[in-house]
């Protein structure tokens, strides 16, 4: 995928790989690494044999009555697979699906940094401890935005800010500016403000400014906003309950006051019937006109503030106490009768990590995500950055926006080293070449734009170079991926000749099929390593 900037990296250091690694292998196999069976032609290293071995806590190799019951499991173990192979099970698309998945999923784990990643998920999770309200004034940029846009946008902003704290009511002001036709500014109130539900840098102000303070202009690709925090609130969590709907009648079907007395009759009949005990799951079905909740006795998903009409979430947060109904409450549907069911005062984090996850991981906080990671890699490697380099680049943005045309033909022809890593020197036109090839950001100023494309730039490298060394780093992972396809074969094997049988039936099917395995495919063991161990399993760590 990047062949143009990895060609470089792989041409300096092929030929080393080939005189020093294929020779390390070697001496390695011969010498440390020698066949320990042979299944039906199939060569088995000790290395593989131990590897599984040493996963089993119950097996002891210097043990000899242990040993050779685990030979005994371990050869009846590879006649299976090698039954599965002379089947093409291995050859399915299913499988091959399975065990690239698998794959897929493994090399990630080494490409990225589980901890670091966790810490920066709990920080996020934390935020949840408190819900902020807050308003804001925003002045809006263009969707592509220069230096000379950003700055004059800033200046507008700056001199409101400035207003604001002469005395001049910062809602009066954002209201005033709002109504003026031809401003373009824009003035909201966001009663419950929860982590990842706006721009990074406007959520940071808001969860980080003092009640009552009103920020300095804080720019997001919308523009630039003027933030106040209204209040803080501890979060309540989730709550589910129950509703009884009852419709209001519409006002071609009488004289006005006689239908609202005779439809408040009925909504405090069916209230004083709830309240003194009748089964609420009966009175929805015969009165709710709610159609997506009649079916399941009136009830609604959990939901927290912020996700409900005004009215019917504050009435049902009102309820302390599972069973405890409400007073009819009125929203634009008709009014509602509502009875609280349960209470999540906390959802854990294990609930909310995959969704808190898979959000950061989309869009513009994939950096924070990945930060250690790639922190971690760009030591290893020995990243430096070319500041004076990536300064012209950063100029050239005052005048272009990075996917202009434009800006690729003068970048191109820029030839200073803008980063160095891996002993490899990495050119400003082979940055502008990615940034045309893949002009991904979340951000609309040019230079955060530019920005957030070179750091990808980097990560997309210094994965790259972990791929390319991962089992020479991680000799482990041929041996998991190896495990993984034999299991997927043992599964299908056992469950086609065994496991589907009667349970009564299976230890006899499979005494007769081992038996049948070992008539049919030869197989050797070299006692002579088996029984010599000690000094293999000293060199050989317990995985």
């Amino acid at each position: 995928m990047y062949y143009y900037i990895m060609k470089k990296l792989m041409m300096k250091k092929i030929f080393v790989f080939v005189i020093l690694g294929l020779n390390f292998y070697f001496a390695y196999s011969k010498e440390d690494d020698p066949v320990v069976m042979t299944v039906a032609g199939k060569d088995i290293p000790l290395s593989e044999f131990l590897f599984l071995a040493q996963k089993d806590s119950s097996v002891d190799l210097l043990d000899k009555k242990s040993l050779e019951d685990y030979v005994t499991l371990f050869k009846n173990f590879k006649l299976k697979v090698a039954e599965a192979e002379s089947l093409e099970m291995d050859k399915t698309y299913a499988f091959e699906d399975e065990l690239n998945n698998y794959q897929t999923q493994l090399k990630a784990s080494y490409l990225s940094d589980k901890e670091g990643e966790a810490r920066v998920l709990n920080e996020v999770y934390e935020r949840n401890n408190e819900i902020v309200s807050v308003s804001h004034i925003l002045f809006p940029l263009p969707a592509q935005s220069l230096s000379k846009d950003t700055l004059a946008g800033y200046n507008r902003a700056y001199e409101v800010y400035k207003r604001i704290a002469n005395g001049e009511n910062f809602d009066t002001v954002g209201q005033s500016l709002a109504a003026e036709e031809k401003s373009g500014v824009a003035y909201e109130t966001i009663d419950y403000l929860y982590p990842l539900k706006a721009y990074k840098a406007f959520e940071d102000a808001a969860y980080s400014l003092p009640v009552g303070v009103v920020s300095t202009p804080v720019r997001t690709a919308f523009g630039f906003h003027l933030i106040r925090v209204n209040k803080r609130i501890p979060n309540p969590g989730k709550i589910q309950v129950a509703h009884i709907l009852i419709a209001e009648p519409p006002e071609s079907a009488g004289p006005k006051d006689m239908l609202e007395k005779m439809f408040m009759d009925k909504v405090n009949e069916v209230y004083e019937k709830a309240k003194k005990g009748e089964d609420f799951a009966e009175l929805v079905r015969t009165y709710s006109v709610d159609d997506k909740t009649n079916a399941k006795d009136g009830v609604l998903p959990y939901f927290g503030l912020g996700e409900m009409v005004r009215p019917f979430e504050q009435a049902a947060f009102a309820l302390k106490t599972p069973g405890e109904i409400s007073e009819p409450v009125r929203t634009r549907l008709g009014y509602h009768i509502i009875k609280l069911l349960n209470r999540k005062e906390r959802v854990p984090f294990e609930e909310m990590e995959r969704g808190m996850y898979m959000i950061m991981k989309q869009g513009e906080r994939n950096f924070d995500l990945y930060k250690s990671f790639e922190e971690r890699q760009k030591a290893k490697f020995g990243y430096v950055l070319n500041q004076d380099a990536y300064d012209d680049l950063q100029h050239l943005c005052d005048k272009y926006f990075p996917t202009d045309t434009a800006f690729y033909n003068e970048a191109r022809k820029m030839t200073k080293t803008l980063m160095y890593m891996d002993m490899t020197d990495f050119p400003q036109y082979e940055f502008a070449e990615y940034l045309r090839l893949y002009p991904f950001s979340t951000k609309t100023y040019s230079g955060d734009f530019l920005n957030e494309v070179y750091r990808l730039f980097v990560r997309d490298i210094v994965t790259e170079l972990e791929k390319r060394t991962l089992n020479e780093r991680h000799p482990e992972y041929d041996q998991l991926v190896k495990e993984y396809h034999d299991g997927i074969l043992l599964f299908e094997i056992s469950n086609q000749r065994v496991w589907n049988k009667p349970l009564e039936e299976q230890a006899a099917l499979e005494a007769a099929w081992i038996k049948e395995l070992n008539e049919k495919f030869p197989v050797e063991i070299n006692w002579k390593v088996l029984k010599n161990l000690k000094k293999f399993i000293r060199k050989t760590p317990r995985k």
